[in-house]
């Protein structure tokens, strides 16, 4: 049997390996494969039954030209890179990994806003450059410092994401209130459900946890941030398209939003003119909240479950 994964670095890059997947059979593994030069994923994949994919795209072409394909992984809980329709029509089983990096994706939107109420990294780097040591004061701030305790936070997708981030506000001394289509008694033991609307009307601080659906995408508007709180800080490291990012960036810099901490974008790799570069009080990274060695490893594990899984006539993951 023949696997092929098409680009493997950013959940291994060197840290962890790929043993399991080539014990099972005669693997390949490429860093990166273009995404969009069809003709280079078809060539990689070849006759293989076996395809892992994180963002290298799977269209109807790949399966039209690689008739041996039998099982995709997807290494990610999102599969909107794969035709699955296509892939359905083929016969070819669609697996993804449904949870993985639940406390990771929690952990990294606290560290957002964390870092937006003290700035411990301008500070830190404040300190190296010596300007405590010559400051006339015994302690200095560049920025105001913001006490969470007693603030609302609202969590928009209230999930086991959702509900990770909401548990750590709530210990934080955070009044968390929360927006999501299914309620459920784990949800209301940490959080009030309250409409859309009461939400934003209510945070101090948005954390946006939703999956990317119509009813979703760009929910974070000019109309939406005009019924918020003045002041209020958005955070996002869900899906990037759930904000219109220029509405943000003209919030941002009237100051109606205080600030925002996002780690996911429409585009990715950001775009050189993504209006939020230039926005005040805007903090980006680059789409790591998943990134822990744990959660990877825990990645890595779900998607060779799938694998011997689909073997063994038993699929699990399934998306189609």
């Amino acid at each position: 049997m023949k696997i092929v994964v098409l680009d493997g670095y950013t959940l291994n890059p060197g840290d962890l390996n790929w043993e399991v997947l080539e014990r099972m059979g005669d693997c390949t593994v490429y860093d990166r494969t273009s995404l969009t030069d069809t003709d280079e994923i078809i060539q990689r994949i070849g006759d293989a039954e076996i395809v892992f994919t994180n963002k290298t795209p799977l269209s109807g072409i790949v399966f039209e030209k690689c008739q041996n394909i039998q099982f995709v992984g997807v290494l990610a809980t999102g599969y909107n890179v794969v035709e699955v329709q296509a892939a359905r029509a083929k016969g070819v089983k669609v697996a993804n990994i449904p949870t993985y990096g639940t406390h990771a994706v929690g952990q990294f939107a606290i560290a957002l806003l964390l870092e937006i109420c003290h700035h411990i990294g301008s500070h830190d780097q404040a300190v190296h450059l010596g300007r405590w040591e010559n400051s006339k004061d015994w302690c200095f701030w560049d920025y105001p410092l913001i006490e969470l305790a007693g603030k609302t936070m609202g969590i928009i997708g209230f999930g086991r994401i959702g509900q990770s981030t909401g548990a750590i506000a709530k210990a934080l001394g955070m009044r968390v209130i929360a927006n999501d289509e299914y309620e459920t008694e784990t949800g209301r033991e940490i959080a009030e459900y309250v409409s859309r609307e009461e939400l934003f009307a209510q945070s101090d601080v948005i954390s946006l946890h939703c999956p990317l659906f119509p009813s979703t995408e760009g929910i974070i508007n000019k109309d939406s941030i005009a019924g918020m709180k003045d002041g209020v800080i958005i955070l996002n490291n869900s899906r990037g398209p759930l904000i219109i990012e220029a509405d943000l960036a003209a919030a941002l810099n009237s100051q109606k939003v205080y600030a925002a901490g996002l780690d996911v974008l429409s585009a990715e790799p950001i775009s050189g003119d993504n209006p939020l570069l230039s926005a005040k009080n805007c903090i980006i990274t680059p789409h790591i909240s998943w990134a822990p060695k744990e959660s990877r490893q825990r990645l890595m594990n779900i998607a060779m479950e799938n694998l011997a899984a689909f073997l063994s006539g038993s699929p699990i993951n399934l998306v189609n």
